[in-house]
This record gives C-alpha cells, sequence and structure tokens, in this order.
C-alpha cells in the first residue's frame, strides 16, 4: 500500500531535471575552460586554441582525456583518506548549490504540472550560503592532507578569503531580503515582476559581485594559487582526475554564482513585459525561452568573470583583507541599514 502511494511521476521528474542540471553544470564547465582561453586570446590579441577540431572546439575533450589518462600520484605522506575526499568535497558542494536555483517557468506535460526546480524550500537562499560554506573544508582538507607547507598555506589563505568576503555577501543579501520577505528562490524571482532587483539594490549587487569573485577564488581575489609566493596553491600534489574535481569546481562555482546573482538581482528567467504578457505561447515554449534567458545571463556574468581575470592584476593579500573587513562589510552596514528605513518609511 505504501509503495502504491508514493508518486512514482513526481520522482521520474525529479530523477530526469537533477540529471539534466549536473550534465549541463560538467558540460558548462567543460566549455568555461575553452572560453576562458579564446577570451584571454581575443584580449590579447592572440587565436587561441585551434587545433583539437573546428575553431578549437573539441579542446575540452582532449583536456578531459588528458586528465583521465595522466598518471595517478598520492604522495606516500599524505593523508591517503583525506586526499581523495578534498576534491570529491569541492565537487559535491558546487554541484548540490544548484537543488533550489528555479531555472524557468512550469510547464504541463498531459495534464500535469512540471517544475523546473528540484527543492522549492522555504529556505533556499540559505541553503545555498550553507552548502557555499562548506566548499572551504573542500579546500582546507585538500592543502592539509598533502602534507605540503606550501599546499597548507595555500588553503589557510583560501579558507580565511572565503570566511571574510561571506560576512558582507550576507550582509548585503539581508538588504534584499528586506525588499522580497521570503527566503524561497521562487518568491524572489516572483517579487521581480515589477521591476528587477538591481533597481533598487545597486550598491548591494555590486558588494554580492565582489564577494562571489573573491568566493570563487576568481582574479583579482586568486591568492591561494598565487604562483610566486605558494606555487600553485592548494592542490599542487593533485594530478589526473582529482586535480580536474578542483579545477571543475572552479567552473561550476563560477557558473552556479552567475545563476544565482542572475536569479537575485536580474529577474532570473523573466524578461521584462515578455513573460507577463504570455505572447500565447504554450507553456513549454514559454519554459524554454526563459530557460535560454537564465543561461545567456550566467554566460554574460561568466564573460565579465573572466574579463576581469585578464584586466585587473592580482591584490596582495593584505589588500584583499583590508577590502573585505574595511570596506565592503561597513557598506553592506550601510546599504542595510538604508534600506531598513526605506521599507519602513514605505510601509506608513
Amino acid at each position: 500500500m505504501y509503495l502504491l502511494a508514493i508518486d512514482w511521476y513526481f520522482i521520474l521528474e525529479k530523477a530526469i531535471l537533477v540529471a539534466f542540471i549536473v550534465s549541463l553544470s560538467m558540460l558548462v564547465a567543460m566549455y568555461a575552460t575553452y572560453a576562458e582561453r579564446k577570451i584571454a586570446a581575443f584580449l590579447q590579441d592572440r587565436i587561441g586554441p585551434n587545433r583539437a577540431g573546428p575553431w578549437g572546439l573539441l579542446q575540452p575533450l582532449a583536456d578531459g582525456g588528458k586528465l583521465f589518462f595522466k598518471e595517478e600520484i598520492i604522495p606516500l605522506a599524505s593523508s591517503k583518506f583525506l586526499f581523495v575526499l578534498g576534491p570529491v568535497l569541492a565537487m559535491i558542494t558546487a554541484l548540490l548549490t544548484s537543488a533550489v536555483i528555479p531555472w524557468s517557468h512550469s510547464f504541463s506535460v498531459g495534464g500535469r504540472e512540471v517544475a523546473m526546480q528540484i527543492a522549492d524550500i522555504n529556505i533556499g537562499i540559505l541553503y545555498i550560503f550553507g552548502v557555499v560554506s562548506l566548499g572551504v573544508y573542500g579546500i582546507m582538507i585538500g592543502g592539509w592532507a598533502s602534507n605540503n607547507k606550501f599546499s597548507l598555506l595555500a588553503a589557510i589563505r583560501g579558507a580565511s578569503q572565503m570566511v571574510s568576503y561571506e560576512l558582507p555577501m550576507g550582509l548585503a543579501l539581508i538588504a534584499l531580503l528586506m525588499l522580497v520577505g521570503d527566503l524561497r528562490m521562487s518568491s524572489i524571482v516572483a517579487n521581480q515582476a515589477g521591476g528587477w532587483h538591481i533597481i533598487y539594490q545597486p550598491l548591494g549587487f555590486l558588494i554580492f559581485f565582489i564577494c562571489a569573485l573573491a568566493e570563487c577564488n576568481r582574479t583579482p581575489f586568486d591568492l591561494p594559487e598565487a604562483e610566486n609566493e605558494l606555487n600553485f596553491g592548494y592542490h599542487q600534489e593533485y594530478s589526473s582526475m582529482k586535480l580536474g574535481f578542483y579545477l571543475f569546481a572552479e567552473y561550476i562555482n563560477m557558473f552556479i554564482s552567475g545563476v544565482v546573482m542572475s536569479t537575485l538581482y536580474f529577474g532570473g528567467y523573466d524578461i521584462p513585459f515578455v513573460h507577463e504578457a504570455g505572447w500565447g505561447l504554450d507553456s513549454w515554449l514559454l519554459s524554454l525561452i526563459g530557460f535560454g534567458v537564465l543561461m545567456t545571463k550566467a554566460a554574460l556574468f561568466i564573460f565579465l568573470f573572466m574579463w576581469i581575470r585578464w584586466t585587473i592584476p592580482r591584490f596582495r593579500y593584505d589588500q584583499l583583507m583590508n577590502l573585505g573587513w574595511k570596506k565592503l562589510i561597513p557598506l553592506a552596514l550601510i546599504n542595510m541599514v538604508v534600506t531598513a528605513a526605506v521599507v519602513l518609511w514605505l510601509k506608513k
């Protein structure tokens, strides 16, 4: 009787959506490495990858094959279980973040409503923050388990950087949540029907974007991988696909960060005035258009991340900490207080 009560269609829908989102994240991460090299070549007046396939489009497959078939080396003095666990944690936390993101409108199949969101939990944005904060364990465990002093120093540096920049990011988000009054990601998107949050929270978005760069270890905040002082950072002792997991996790985090910022500040899958009108389109076609819109917004953020990497030099570590603790946190607090005052004034 219990088995009959289970909604197998619901389980199948979610399983298909999970497989699709994980595959999409891996595909985006794979071709983000190609885009990184092409954008760097464009900005430096070079050609970039152009040998593997037409326009070099098969280069990510060649790089992935190389990582799969390279010799796996685990240092004899390392803690072997933790050495393997580090990159696995980094990869899992990167993928788990996508579970609460609304990817598009729901659509109907055979009279059944299918949601383009794996889980619409009532603490959606807190879930994202909780999972992102766990990513620091992948870095710390990997650096410590390597039994390499340079790797350990880089891991400590990366962990302190991530913890420091989570504070202003959270404060910037509090101001946004004052406008919405709900932690559900679907409610945050729905609240932007009358205007995207970037209009009301430009300073909050700027703080959130800077913190996202630091959370993803992207230039000018890529201090954990500073070659001049710490060789190649916390994953120096890694090779083969364990190194690939760390690299993939970085690009997946960059993709998910773009999706999250698009959802929080730029309407997510919403197109102003279009989705309200509906154009008389079928629900599945409108859902497909919304998904394409969200992917376009995320792609623009990925391009911006890469543009900044090849334009701005790396900070010194004291500059990084000064920016986080002495500039961004006070600005985020001011933004939060002003937003609270305006919200209370408008409620009168």
